[in-house]
């Protein structure tokens, strides 16, 4: 088979995949995964904590869209929107676990209700809704998840030591769920974006320093005024994000990850490389911590 042609399971799909998407606020990467799904016939159930923005929106594309209010962080809400997708569209097809944001402050200096809050709404709310939708995934024997990490998960950003780590754990956990799922027809995708013209950096220009250790406020102006001065002026497209994981879907094999964005795929394969050539420099040390002989 060539390189873009359709695996065989979504060639032999009849009528449209239905999706449902978290973190639907306007302006970000779940509103551009909902009308890109809905550009290639697909439906949509788009979930967000305020629904009332979504309204005209779902309007105009009738029974093809259902928005729920959702807060991700609620077990019993997220229980209550997945039963809902899948009693009036027969199913979720297509998972995006899309929801997030990032506090920005130090390790050391962050208080740990911020810790906990990020990883609440990074780490254990995508845990909770893949649960949710797992089962009716399994039954069918067939779906994708779709868990957005970020560059951030691969290579650390100072300033967001809790995001990143919070990003690298759904590195982890993407990985481990991809092999525990794949004999039942589920296929999941890890989706690494850069800077993209998003919501998301609209709030740092009023967002105070929490800082309560001073000597990490050079460091944390410098975090805040680089993203207010990024807002809007993000390289990546996030239509033109979402409809590159669309394309990617449809490779045969699937990848297991998608970096999006130019300076985020440098980025991400200097990383690697650097990693790589560290552990290479002190491979005489790690077999050296074997038992000497035969195993």
């Amino acid at each position: 088979m060539t390189g873009d042609a359709v695996p065989a399971g979504d060639a032999e799909r009849s009528g449209p995949r239905t999706w449902f998407i978290t973190g639907g606020t306007p302006g970000g990467f779940g509103m551009a995964y909902a009308q890109a799904a809905l550009d290639t016939g697909d439906r949509v159930v788009l979930t967000a904590r305020r629904t009332q923005p979504l309204a005209e929106w779902a309007r105009r594309h009738g029974s093809r869209v259902r928005v729920l209010p959702l807060d991700v962080t609620d077990p019993q809400q997220v229980s209550t929107a997945v039963s809902t997708a899948e009693s009036e569209f027969g199913g979720i097809d297509v998972l995006v676990n899309n929801a997030g944001r990032g506090w920005y402050g130090s390790v050391e200096g962050t208080d740990d209700a911020t810790v906990r809050s990020t990883f609440e709404l990074n780490f254990f709310s995508v845990i909770t809704v893949t649960r949710a939708v797992l089962p009716g995934m399994r039954d069918r024997r067939g779906g994708w998840i779709i868990n957005m990490s970020s560059v951030a998960g691969i290579r650390g950003v100072p300033g967001f030591g809790y995001y990143s780590a919070a990003k690298h754990a759904i590195e982890g956990l993407t990985a481990v769920l991809r092999a525990e799922v794949a004999e039942f027809g589920i296929r999941v995708l890890a989706v690494e974006p850069g800077a993209f013209r998003t919501h998301a950096y609209a709030g740092f220009a009023t967002e105070p320093i929490r800082e309560t250790i001073t000597d990490y406020h050079p460091l944390l102006t410098a975090v805040r005024d680089g993203m207010t001065q990024q807002h809007g002026r993000q390289p990546g497209d996030p239509q033109r994000g979402a409809r590159a994981v669309i394309d990617a879907l449809r490779l045969d094999p699937p990848p297991q990850r998608l970096v999006l964005g130019s300076a985020a795929f440098d980025s991400v394969t200097e990383t690697l490389r650097d990693a790589l050539a560290d552990i290479h420099r002190t491979g005489s040390l790690a077999r050296g911590a074997d038992y000497p002989g035969p195993a």
